[in-house]
């Protein structure tokens, strides 16, 4: 008698498995909030669904459903020409308080190739525009934060190229970036394009900056996520909870990636400022 095959592979069965534990999960993210502030990474894929629409009100929706305090978009510009923003950002401030991390030189952009930081409560402190190498024209944008409840935060928003070499290559540059000052608690988070594990994985980079990697969370593609594409990770344990990712209907739809999201320990944060 011949055992009986799974007709999936095991890693979309094990997706599948696990899409209630994620539900599940965010029904505790409201308690863990109360003592925090909910920062998150989002790739709208210029805001075209999975269904091939073009719809930018769709992805604010989506948006509106995180209700975010600090969240990294990724693709929020045209690509190529004057890379112009897509989303109606003035709209989204009236409506959820998060407005952009400014950025120069960009007339008609969002943000830095395509990377905005939106922020509710706080103030900007500093802002660098970061040029990563590779054979694609990919940048991060680094925010000093100083959060409203108190404590100093860098958000590091990145997204990585397609190519291997290249992904190594910007994960090293990030890690020289943050020599200087490694005791201010810092936040990566964004598209890092890379599912690979161990010595392989231009993730292993950041070991000597961010410590052990935190649990993969399937992100991509959002209809049934079984690649841990987009990250978020703190440079000091205990800063951020448990990264989640944001599973709802609209969000499966409006994009090819879904929203990844954790929360920061704000009096961890006062604690690592004050020993700095």
């Amino acid at each position: 008698m011949h055992a009986k095959k799974d007709s999936l592979p095991s890693n979309i069965l094990a997706s599948i498995r696990n899409r209630k534990k994620r539900l599940d999960a965010a029904h505790s993210e409201k308690k863990a909030r109360s003592d925090g502030t909910l920062i998150a990474s989002y790739n709208v894929h210029k805001c075209v669904g999975n269904d091939r629409r073009f719809d930018p009100e769709r992805t604010s929706r989506v948006i509106h459903e995180i209700d975010a305090d600090v969240i990294a978009l990724q693709e929020a510009d045209t690509r190529f020409g004057e890379r112009t923003g897509i989303l109606d950002l003035g709209r989204l401030e009236r409506e959820t308080g998060l407005i952009p991390v400014p950025v120069n030189g960009m007339a008609k952009a969002h943000g830095w190739h395509g990377n905005v930081v939106l922020f509710k409560r706080g103030l900007v402190r500093d802002v660098h525009q970061i040029n990563l190498p590779g054979l694609e024209p990919r940048g991060a944008l680094v925010a000093e934060l100083d959060l409203e409840h108190g404590g100093a935060l860098r958000i590091i928003a990145a997204h990585f190229g397609l190519l291997r070499h290249s992904r190594a290559q910007q994960a090293k540059m990030l890690v020289e970036l943050m020599a200087d000052k490694r005791e201010v608690p810092t936040i990566l988070l964004g598209d890092l394009n890379e599912w690979r594990l161990g010595d392989r994985s231009s993730l292993h980079t950041f070991q000597s900056a961010f410590g052990p990697q935190p649990l993969a969370v399937p992100s991509f593609p959002a209809r049934l996520p079984v690649l841990a594409l987009d990250r978020i990770m703190a440079n000091r344990k205990g800063v951020v909870t448990a990264v989640e990712a944001h599973d709802t209907p609209l969000a499966r739809i409006a994009s090819d990636h879904l929203p990844v999201k954790a929360v920061v320990n704000l009096k961890r944060v006062e604690e690592l400022a004050a020993k700095a």
